[in-house]
């Protein structure tokens, strides 16, 4: 197997020298790690089970990812598993192995494959790992071909046509560094990706800038607020401020008065607060000069 070139020659003859282990010594082994904490006989147990970690290692493979470190990841698996295993079930080891070394080894892989997280639900895990296995099946079947493939793998797996034309688009392609030039030359000043990236969002002295005048509207508006008597305020409110605005007959009934006269008041009320809150912004902001630090 070529792809073992990358594990190590010292690991993988450890791991085939390794002898097989018989029932009933693996339960021993298992009972001893259990109970006591044996160590020696978790190491015998779990290097008796490398081969099988370096085994399904090898179906992942094709990810492009380090041998070692996915003999690694599942070696990681193989010890959880070994912390677990319950040895009074009638049950061999490396079946109960197998499962913690292959989700182990797909965790890994779903990590490192791409720098965009994905397949966290086990429904997208199943597509990510199943999709090209999926989608060469059905090259092979001369029956599959007039049919739509993506919708044959979204029914086979469980999710949506969309999750699937999704995830394959992205086992199409690999990432690519914002960095990257689009013209592969070294000369200096050569435009790169996010050259062309536009960004809608304001500039960061922009959003300073709009926080600090929110900030001094508000207080404007809460100091102008305040010369109107009680009536005026609540007519402000309800026909300028509220989400929910009145109409001057509906407020007139409620206070008792013509929509005529709450229409004479409102107009009243605003030239108020118009003029209260020219006052307050010559206060902030002097003629030719600096704003104050009230």
């Amino acid at each position: 197997m070529a792809y073992l070139s990358g594990v190590g020659r010292e690991l993988v003859k450890a791991a085939m020298d390794a002898p097989y282990l018989e029932r009933d010594e693996e339960r021993k082994l298992a009972v001893a790690w259990k109970e006591r904490g044996d160590r020696a006989s978790l190491h015998k147990l779990t290097a008796a089970h490398m081969r099988l970690v370096i085994a399904i290692a090898g179906r992942f493979r094709h990810y492009g990812l380090p041998a070692a470190d996915l003999v690694q990841e599942g070696h990681v698996g193989l010890l959880e598993a070994a912390a677990r295993f319950a040895p009074e079930r009638d049950v061999r080891f490396s079946t109960y192995a197998t499962w913690w070394i292959r989700a182990s080894i797909q965790d890994y892989v779903l990590r490192n494959w791409s720098i965009v997280r994905g397949g966290t639900s086990s429904t997208q895990k199943a597509l990510f790992f199943n999709l090209r296995r999926l989608r060469a099946r059905l090259a092979r079947d001369p029956h599959a071909g007039s049919g739509d493939a993506f919708q044959a793998i979204a029914n086979a797996i469980g999710v949506s046509r969309s999750d699937v034309e999704m995830m394959n688009s992205r086992l199409a392609g690999s990432d690519v560094s914002l960095n990257a030039q689009l013209v592969e030359d070294d000369a200096p000043g050569s435009a790169e990706r996010m050259d062309f990236l536009v960004d809608a969002s304001p500039l960061p002295d922009e959003i300073a800038e709009e926080t600090l005048d929110s900030n001094r509207r508000a207080r404007w508006l809460k100091d102008a607020l305040a010369v109107l008597t009680e009536r005026e305020l609540r007519i402000v409110r309800e026909r300028r401020l509220s989400e929910n605005l009145v109409t001057l007959e509906t407020l007139g009934d409620r206070l008792g008065i013509s929509k005529e006269r709450v229409r004479q008041i409102e107009n009243r009320a605003l030239g108020k607060l118009r003029r209260a809150l020219t006052s307050r912004m010559s206060d902030d902001f002097p003629a030719h000069g600096e704003p104050s630090s009230a």
